[in-house]
This record gives structure tokens, C-alpha cells and sequence, in this order.
């Protein structure tokens, strides 16, 4: 491993240099990987191995019908690479459990049944280990238990990947049956084309993911922009202006200045008022916002927000309802000002992404 300072801190990271490619194939030679699952993280997960020459099979409720079809029309050939969830389990040696947290507790005692000993049960996702006492998946003892957990949605994997970025993941081993827990779970992630992998527990990586997805990564972030959209539309500016200073001249310009070298090299990199502003009234919003996050830790700890998300994404009419909630953001005034700014957009020059060769992060990388 590395030793990389973060910010005064030195951490271990993996490096694709350090566990190449064709190590990653050399330790999962004789594995066949089960993803279970082709909703979100799934066919990202997926692809990538194969692209990357792994031995892969799909593991899905034919009932959700649109997931099937997707999976088929990603490749998969039932019967020879796609297949009902319990088959796919029992077939493979590596079960990836890609569903939703909650499908994970409704499909658990299926899977436990198709469990061998020597198995590698594989999350990215520390939800359904951590907070047990609510889920029930209680894997047994004679069973590598481990997480690659990829900062960022299945498409930002997808599309990282094809690109030859990578996204960076964490990793635990949470039981380590077989002594070969750590490198089965580090040669996934190469697999998976991470850009490099940072080590966690399954503890600190749930408690992190569910407070930073209802925190700054959306919850916090949707929160803060409809604020601002309203305050300036209750002003008088028209929705164009409002959305642009809101949100467009964020995704579009600043974050990406933040993400090339940093916050203060993008303040440094404003008008001399834009960077006065930011900084006399970022402190306002940081003790504005930190008893929130207090809050919010603190029901991600206690399992509080476990039991909303079992409660309520395990619902019959879930799915209905959900649509519900996205429709009323989608027909928001804010994001159909953002639909109309998006279209006016220059295109970009080029063909975009074009499509990999094989490589832990595409074009070859190792």
C-alpha cells in the first residue's frame, strides 16, 4: 500500500500500480462473480469486470421486467449469463448483493440457503451487516464477508470506467473465512476499474455514505438550492436568472475549478467581490448548518434512518410513491428553468466517450 497525505494525515491507499490488473485476475482466476441485482450499481459493476475479463453472471428477478430486459439488452444471455437470483447465488462464488437495502432483507434467506463454505459475500454497502439487528443478514461463519463501495453512482462507474478515470472506492473486510478475504476484496475493486481503493470498516462506511447522501452529496445540496432559487424569485428575478446563479454557474464552471485544484484555488480564481462575499458569509452557513449535520449523524448511528429506509422503501406502493416525489421536484419550477437551460447549451465539439479497451479503468490502463 501507499502512504498518501490527506491534509497532514497519512492514509493507506491501493494504487492500481501496486495491484495490477493481472493480479486481479490471477486471484479471482477460478471465481464466478454473482451480481445480484441489475437495478443500480449492477450493470456498472458488471460490465466493467467483464470488460475487464472476469468470469460474470447475473443474478435477477425476472418480475421486474425492465431490469431484465436491460440486462439482455446489455449482453447477458439467460440461461448462460442471466438468471434467476437463486440460481445465479448458488453458481456463484463470489455473491455480489447489489439489490436495495431493502430488497437485501426481503431476498436474505434465498441467498443464505445458496451459500457454500469458502464463499465470498460481497457488498458496497455497509447497511444491511451494520445495522443487523433490522435487516436479519447474518451471514455464517464459514464465508468471506467484504465491501467495495465506489464513490459515486453506477453511471459515474460506468462512465469513469469507459473513459479510463476509474472511481475511487473504500473497501473492509468485515470476516475473513477463507485467509483470503483482503486480497479477494482488493482484486474486485481493481476489478471494478477504481481508481484506487482507501480502507474503511463497514461501520465508518455506512455512517459516512447514509450521512453524506442526506447531507452536502443531495439532500443538503437540493435543500440549499431551492432556498436560493426562491429567495431571488421572490425578488423579482425571472426563473433564467435565478437558475443560472443557483445551480448553472455552479455545475457548469465553479465546481469545476473545485475539482481541478480546490476550494481556495477556485475562490482565487473569482472577482476579488465574489471572493470577499464567500468568504464572510461561509462561516455564517457553517454554524447555520452543523447542528443539522449533528442531527443527522446522530440518526444515522442510532439507526433511526434504517428503520425510515426499511419502513418505507420496503412498502408494496413504494415505488408509486416515489415517482410521486420525483415528479413534484421534476415539475418544480426550478428544474423545468434548469431543463430549459440545459437545452440551450452549446454543444460540445467531439463524439464524447468512445469505447473502451480492456484495462482496469479502460484504454488499457493496469
Amino acid at each position: 500500500m501507499a502512504m498518501i497525505d490527506f491534509g497532514g494525515v497519512k492514509e493507506k491507499v491501493v494504487m492500481r500500480k501496486e495491484f495490477p490488473l493481472a493480479r486481479a485476475r490471477k486471484v479471482l482466476k477460478k471465481e464466478t462473480i454473482a451480481i445480484i441485482g441489475y437495478g443500480v450499481q449492477g450493470p456498472a459493476q458488471a460490465l466493467n469486470l467483464k470488460d475487464n475479463g472476469f468470469n460474470v453472471i447475473i443474478g435477477q428477478a425476472k418480475r421486474f421486467k425492465k431490469d431484465w430486459e436491460r440486462a439482455k439488452r446489455d449482453g447477458w444471455v439467460p440461461g448462460k449469463t442471466l438468471f434467476d437470483i437463486e440460481e445465479a447465488a448458488t453458481r456463484g462464488t463470489v455473491i455480489q448483493m447489489l439489490v436495495t437495502d431493502a430488497a437485501q432483507r426481503a431476498i436474505w434467506p434465498a441467498i443464505k440457503k445458496c451459500l457454500n463454505p469458502g464463499d465470498a459475500l460481497y457488498f458496497s454497502h455497509g447497511f444491511s451487516i451494520v445495522y443487523k439487528e433490522q435487516t436479519k443478514v447474518i451471514p455464517p461463519k464459514d464465508v468471506d464477508v467484504i465491501l467495495v463501495a465506489p464513490k459515486g453512482s453506477g453511471t459515474s462507474v460506468r462512465r469513469n470506467f469507459l473513459n479510463g478515470a476509474g472511481i475511487n472506492s473504500s473497501y473492509a473486510v468485515f470476516q475473513d473465512a477463507t485467509g483470503r478475504a483482503e486480497e479477494r476484496c482488493i482484486a474486485l475493486g481493481i476489478g471494478i476499474g477504481s481508481g484506487y481503493l482507501f480502507p474503511t470498516t463497514f461501520e465508518n462506511e455506512v455512517y459516512s455514505d447514509l450521512t453524506g447522501e442526506r447531507g452536502i452529496l443531495m439532500g443538503a445540496l437540493a435543500g440549499v438550492m431551492e432556498a436560493q432559487y426562491d429567495e431571488l424569485r421572490s425578488h423579482g428575478h425571472s426563473p433564467s436568472e435565478a437558475f443560472n446563479e443557483t445551480v448553472e454557474e455552479l455545475t457548469q464552471s465553479l465546481i469545476r475549478l473545485v475539482d481541478e485544484n480546490g476550494m481556495d484555488w477556485m475562490f482565487s480564481n473569482c472577482s476579488a467581490t465574489a471572493q470577499r462575499g464567500a468568504l464572510d458569509w461561509c462561516p455564517r452557513f457553517k454554524k447555520a448548518v452543523k447542528p443539522v449535520f449533528k442531527e443527522l449523524y446522530s440518526a444515522v448511528k442510532s439507526g433511526k434512518e434504517t428503520k425510515r429506509v426499511l419502513s418505507m422503501c420496503g412498502r408494496a406502493d413504494y415505488k408509486e410513491r416515489l415517482d410521486a416525489e420525483l415528479s413534484k421536484m421534476h415539475n418544480s419550477e426550478m428544474w423545468k428553468a434548469g431543463a430549459a437551460a440545459r437545452s440551450l447549451r452549446p454543444k460540445a465539439k467531439g463524439k464524447g466517450i468512445t469505447k473502451q479497451t480492456k484495462g482496469v479503468g479502460g484504454r488499457g490502463a493496469n
